[in-house]
This record gives C-alpha cells, sequence and structure tokens, in this order.
C-alpha cells in the first residue's frame, strides 16, 4: 500500500522537528556521558565549586524573597490597571528580559557604581555597591524579577473579576481582597514565576561578571565558577554544569506536576467555593 499525501507530509514534519530535538538534546546528553561518575566526584572537589555553590543559593534566596515581596504586590496593581501609563510601566518592566545581560551589567554600574548616578547619595554615606556579594543580588534581581512580575500579571488577570467584585461588596478591604482572594486564586502562576524566577537567578552570569566581579568566595556564583574552572580543569566545570542541569530539570519537572491540568483545575474549583466565605 502506497503511503497517503498526509502521511507523507506528517512523516516530513516529524523530520524536521526531530532535527530540532537532536540539536537541542546532543549537547546535554554529551554533558552527562562524556565523563566517568569519578571524573564527576573528582570535579566536586575542586575548591571553586562549594564556595560558589553556597554564593548562589544564599544570594538566590536573597533576590527570590524580594522579588516575591516586593514584586507580588506590584503585578496585582498591573493587573487592576488599564489605563496607558499602566501598560507603559509593564513595558518598561519587560524590558530587562530582553536586553543583553553586557548591558545590564553596564546599566548596573552607571547608576549604582562608584561613579554612576547615584554616586552623590552612596558616597557620602560610605557605601560602595560594586563588586560586592550586595551587588550580586542586585544584579540577579534586576535580570529574575521581571520574570516573576509578568507570570504574576498574568496569573492574577486570571483571576475572574466577579470574585473580586463579590468580596467587595461583603465589605472586604482592598489589602483583604488580594491576600484571601487574588493571591490563593492565582497561587499556581505566582509560584510557577517564582520558579522561574529563580531559576533565572541561579543562571544569572553577564550582569553579574559586570557589576559584581568574580572574586571567589565574595562574587563568584556557580556560572562564574563554571567560566573560571573552564580555563584550567574541565572536570570542575562539566561538574557544576550537571548541577545546575540537575536543578533546572528538577525545577521544570515539579513546574509541570503543579500546574498539570487536573491539579490546577481543582485547586482553583476549591478556592472560588471558599472565596465569597473567606472575604
Amino acid at each position: 500500500m502506497k503511503p497517503t499525501s498526509s502521511t507523507l507530509q506528517r512523516s516530513l514534519l516529524a523530520l524536521m522537528g526531530a532535527v530540532l530535538v537532536v540539536f537541542l538534546a546532543l549537547p546535554l546528553v554529551a554533558l552527562f556521558v562524556m565523563g566517568s561518575v569519578g571524573d564527576f566526584q573528582q570535579g566536586l572537589q575542586h575548591p571553586l565549586v562549594w564556595p560558589a555553590l553556597r554564593l548562589s543559593l544564599l544570594t538566590t534566596s536573597i533576590t527570590l524573597g524580594l522579588t516575591v515581596l516586593l514584586g507580588t504586590p506590584l503585578a496585582w496593581t498591573l493587573s487592576r490597571s488599564e489605563g496607558r501609563w499602566a501598560h507603559a510601566l509593564e513595558t518598561l518592566l519587560q524590558l530587562p528580559i530582553v536586553i543583553p545581560p553586557a548591558v545590564a551589567g553596564i546599566a548596573m554600574l552607571l547608576a549604582f557604581g562608584r561613579r554612576g548616578l547615584l554616586q552623590p547619595i552612596l558616597e557620602p554615606l560610605g557605601w560602595s555597591v560594586a563588586f560586592t556579594t550586595a551587588a550580586v543580588v542586585m544584579a540577579e534581581l534586576f535580570v529574575s524579577a521581571p520574570f516573576f512580575i509578568q507570570a504574576a500579571v498574568s496569573a492574577f488577570r486570571r483571576v475572574d473579576p466577579k470574585l473580586i467584585i463579590v468580596a467587595r461588596t461583603f465589605g472586604a478591604s482592598p489589602l483583604r481582597v488580594f491576600w484571601r482572594v487574588g493571591v490563593p486564586l492565582a497561587a499556581p502562576g505566582l509560584v510557577a514565576g517564582a520558579a522561574l524566577s529563580w531559576a533565572r537567578a541561579l543562571g544569572e552570569f553577564g550582569a553579574t561578571l559586570m557589576f559584581a566581579g568574580n572574586l571567589e568566595g565574595r562574587t563568584q556564583t556557580l556560572p562564574l565558577a563554571i567560566y573560571t574552572a573552564l580555563e584550567a580543569d574541565l572536570r570542575a566545570a562539566q561538574a557544576l554544569s550537571i548541577v545546575l542541569v540537575v536543578v533546572a530539570l528538577t525545577l521544570l519537572l515539579a513546574l509541570k506536576l503543579l500546574l498539570r491540568p487536573g491539579a490546577t483545575s481543582d485547586r482553583r474549583s476549591r478556592v472560588h467555593a471558599d472565596a465569597e466565605g473567606r472575604a
């Protein structure tokens, strides 16, 4: 039996997609198979590894806390606003997502560096931010917070406006509506945005290098340690890369589990049923 035209077309489309799949998967496969377990263990014993890992966990945790604390109310406000200024602000907040990391680093230096825009304010206080651990947090916050804000705005916009109207009718204050209706209903989207933001902060390289430098134990995060180790010990660079890939894969699997259609719809149904009573 001759294959039909539609079968050939589907096969062609599948083949074209397979080429891209192989291209994307091959480097990740090579990362794990080009080396033994012993090489991985020896790589983890490199003196750069654990200080960089501790610093990355510390700075990204602080960054995530600041992002959620400051970004959630901002996203709620933007989701409830319809004016031109709100749309302009939302576009501005998305800009760090698309600008090159090196540009972000230069911008941070020109704003907070020793000769930056805020020098007249920071210099009398004796506060030098650039090339410190605080600069790492600031660089990570600059590049990662927009991911959370974008996801949070979308999640808040999916909240049923009728529930907000009902809550306000029952006398709930705007702050109470935010905490008792908006946040619970948007929680899956907020968690997904927070996870993506954290992953972006963990992988940040360019802005951190430009604004915070590459000082071991002080500003050298995991990506910077990989860059440094690559010059002397490929095993250490490979081990650190595997750690980051495993973290990213774990994060993706957790998000898929959290945001699977059944779990999301069940949670939304429960919150909808309880929203009026809690408001």
